[in-house]
Protein backbone atom coordinates (compact mmCIF):
# COMPACT_ATOMS: atom_id res chain seq x y z
CA UNK A 1 0.00 0.00 0.00
CA UNK A 2 1.38 2.94 -1.09
CA UNK A 3 0.83 6.59 0.79
CA UNK A 4 -0.32 9.87 -1.70
CA UNK A 5 2.34 12.35 -1.59
CA UNK A 6 -1.00 14.93 -0.75
CA UNK A 7 -1.27 12.51 2.12
CA UNK A 8 2.00 12.46 3.42
CA UNK A 9 2.02 16.19 3.48
CA UNK A 10 -1.51 16.38 5.43
CA UNK A 11 -0.40 14.08 8.30
CA UNK A 12 3.48 16.30 8.51
CA UNK A 13 1.70 19.12 9.24
CA UNK A 14 -0.97 17.65 11.73
CA UNK A 15 1.95 16.73 13.52
CA UNK A 16 4.74 19.22 12.89
CA UNK A 17 7.98 18.95 13.68
CA UNK A 18 9.44 15.42 14.72
CA UNK A 19 12.76 15.17 16.83
CA UNK A 20 13.66 11.75 18.22
CA UNK A 21 13.88 11.34 21.79
CA UNK A 22 17.16 9.90 23.51
CA UNK A 23 17.12 7.65 26.21
CA UNK A 24 18.48 6.58 28.79
CA UNK A 25 18.49 2.79 28.52
CA UNK A 26 21.33 0.93 27.29
CA UNK A 27 19.99 -0.72 23.81
CA UNK A 28 22.53 -3.58 24.45
CA UNK A 29 21.26 -6.63 26.17
CA UNK A 30 23.22 -7.29 29.01
CA UNK A 31 26.30 -10.21 28.33
CA UNK A 32 24.76 -13.40 28.92
CA UNK A 33 27.22 -15.91 31.14
CA UNK A 34 29.20 -18.21 29.00
CA UNK A 35 28.28 -21.88 28.99
CA UNK A 36 29.19 -24.57 31.38
CA UNK A 37 29.15 -27.98 30.56
CA UNK A 38 27.31 -29.01 34.24
CA UNK A 39 26.53 -32.25 33.65
CA UNK A 40 29.82 -33.26 32.23
CA UNK A 41 31.38 -31.51 35.31
CA UNK A 42 28.97 -33.57 37.28
CA UNK A 43 29.63 -37.25 35.32
CA UNK A 44 33.17 -36.25 35.97
CA UNK A 45 32.93 -35.62 40.07
CA UNK A 46 30.68 -38.65 40.14
CA UNK A 47 33.64 -40.66 38.13
CA UNK A 48 36.43 -39.07 40.51
CA UNK A 49 34.56 -40.14 43.75
CA UNK A 50 34.18 -43.21 42.87
CA UNK A 51 37.39 -43.75 41.70
CA UNK A 52 38.61 -42.66 45.12
CA UNK A 53 36.65 -44.36 47.13
CA UNK A 54 34.73 -47.13 45.58
CA UNK A 55 35.82 -51.09 45.33
CA UNK A 56 38.43 -52.42 43.55
CA UNK A 57 37.68 -55.74 41.04
CA UNK A 58 41.16 -56.91 40.93
CA UNK A 59 39.76 -59.55 38.07
CA UNK A 60 38.64 -56.90 35.93
CA UNK A 61 42.54 -55.12 36.27
CA UNK A 62 44.21 -55.67 33.21
CA UNK A 63 48.04 -54.48 34.08
CA UNK A 64 49.82 -54.27 30.76
CA UNK A 65 50.06 -55.42 26.99
CA UNK A 66 48.22 -58.42 25.09
CA UNK A 67 51.42 -60.54 24.55
CA UNK A 68 51.54 -62.16 20.82
CA UNK A 69 54.34 -63.89 18.95
CA UNK A 70 54.38 -65.95 16.17
CA UNK A 71 57.86 -67.15 14.90
CA UNK A 72 58.65 -66.25 11.40
CA UNK A 73 57.70 -67.38 8.60
CA UNK A 74 54.87 -68.45 9.71
CA UNK A 75 50.65 -67.22 8.45
CA UNK A 76 49.58 -64.26 10.28
CA UNK A 77 45.91 -66.07 10.56
CA UNK A 78 47.55 -68.86 13.01
CA UNK A 79 47.84 -66.26 15.42
CA UNK A 80 44.48 -64.93 15.07
CA UNK A 81 43.16 -68.63 15.43
CA UNK A 82 44.73 -68.85 17.97
CA UNK A 83 43.52 -65.95 20.02
CA UNK A 84 40.42 -66.73 19.30
CA UNK A 85 40.30 -70.19 20.92
CA UNK A 86 40.50 -72.37 17.57
CA UNK A 87 42.52 -74.69 19.21
CA UNK A 88 41.39 -76.32 22.30
CA UNK A 89 43.97 -75.76 25.13
CA UNK A 90 44.73 -79.61 26.51
CA UNK A 91 46.82 -78.77 29.45
CA UNK A 92 47.87 -75.92 31.49
CA UNK A 93 50.40 -74.67 33.94
CA UNK A 94 49.62 -71.89 36.58
CA UNK A 95 53.31 -69.91 37.95
CA UNK A 96 51.55 -67.49 40.96
CA UNK A 97 53.24 -68.00 43.69
CA UNK A 98 56.78 -69.20 42.43
CA UNK A 99 59.40 -66.98 42.03
CA UNK A 100 61.40 -66.36 39.02
CA UNK A 101 64.10 -69.38 38.77
CA UNK A 102 61.26 -71.59 39.71
CA UNK A 103 58.67 -70.99 36.91
CA UNK A 104 61.37 -70.59 34.70
CA UNK A 105 61.82 -74.29 34.90
CA UNK A 106 58.25 -74.79 35.66
CA UNK A 107 58.22 -73.80 32.14
CA UNK A 108 60.55 -75.71 30.60
CA UNK A 109 59.72 -79.03 32.22
CA UNK A 110 56.00 -78.20 31.40
CA UNK A 111 56.74 -77.63 27.59
CA UNK A 112 58.86 -80.81 27.34
CA UNK A 113 56.00 -83.04 28.68
CA UNK A 114 53.72 -81.17 26.48
CA UNK A 115 55.68 -81.85 23.67
CA UNK A 116 56.05 -85.56 24.92
CA UNK A 117 52.65 -86.09 25.30
CA UNK A 118 51.89 -84.64 21.60
CA UNK A 119 49.74 -81.88 22.70
CA UNK A 120 49.04 -79.16 20.70
CA UNK A 121 47.94 -76.17 22.82
CA UNK A 122 48.51 -75.18 26.35
CA UNK A 123 48.08 -72.67 28.59
CA UNK A 124 50.58 -70.96 30.82
CA UNK A 125 48.99 -69.01 33.77
CA UNK A 126 51.57 -66.17 34.44
CA UNK A 127 49.38 -63.27 36.61
CA UNK A 128 49.34 -60.18 36.03
CA UNK A 129 51.45 -59.11 38.18
CA UNK A 130 49.37 -57.11 40.39
CA UNK A 131 51.66 -57.44 43.77
CA UNK A 132 55.50 -57.68 41.89
CA UNK A 133 55.75 -53.80 42.99
CA UNK A 134 57.37 -51.53 40.82
CA UNK A 135 59.21 -54.05 38.55
CA UNK A 136 56.00 -54.96 37.29
CA UNK A 137 54.54 -58.53 36.12
CA UNK A 138 57.98 -60.31 36.13
CA UNK A 139 56.60 -63.45 35.37
CA UNK A 140 54.59 -62.35 32.69
CA UNK A 141 57.63 -61.11 30.86
CA UNK A 142 60.08 -64.33 32.01
CA UNK A 143 57.13 -66.49 30.32
CA UNK A 144 56.94 -64.24 27.03
CA UNK A 145 61.19 -64.43 27.14
CA UNK A 146 61.36 -68.33 27.48
CA UNK A 147 58.41 -68.68 25.14
CA UNK A 148 60.19 -66.95 22.27
CA UNK A 149 63.23 -68.58 22.81
CA UNK A 150 62.01 -72.33 22.84
CA UNK A 151 62.23 -74.28 19.47
CA UNK A 152 58.74 -75.89 19.96
CA UNK A 153 56.81 -73.06 20.43
CA UNK A 154 55.18 -71.82 16.83
CA UNK A 155 53.30 -69.05 18.66
CA UNK A 156 51.62 -67.66 21.44
CA UNK A 157 48.86 -64.84 22.39
CA UNK A 158 47.22 -64.12 25.74
CA UNK A 159 44.06 -65.52 26.55
CA UNK A 160 40.69 -64.01 26.34
CA UNK A 161 39.21 -62.28 29.14
CA UNK A 162 37.15 -65.04 30.35
CA UNK A 163 40.07 -67.53 30.48
CA UNK A 164 42.68 -65.08 32.25
CA UNK A 165 43.04 -62.30 30.02
CA UNK A 166 46.53 -60.62 30.34
CA UNK A 167 47.30 -62.89 33.06
CA UNK A 168 47.51 -66.11 30.57
CA UNK A 169 48.79 -66.64 27.26
CA UNK A 170 47.92 -69.54 25.17
CA UNK A 171 50.59 -71.55 23.21
CA UNK A 172 50.84 -73.50 20.21
CA UNK A 173 53.28 -76.40 20.12
CA UNK A 174 54.80 -77.77 16.86
CA UNK A 175 53.35 -81.14 16.11
CA UNK A 176 56.04 -84.41 16.83
CA UNK A 177 57.80 -85.18 14.04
Amino acid sequence: MSIEDDERDLFRSSIGNVRRIQGQRARTAPPRPSARPRQRELDEAMVMDEIAHGPIDFEAVETGEELTWLRPGLQRRILTRLRRGHWRVQDEIDLHQMNTEAAAGSIRAFLTAARRDGLSCVKIIHGKGLRSGPDGPRLKRLTARLLTRTEAVCAFASAPRHDGGTGAVYVLLKARS
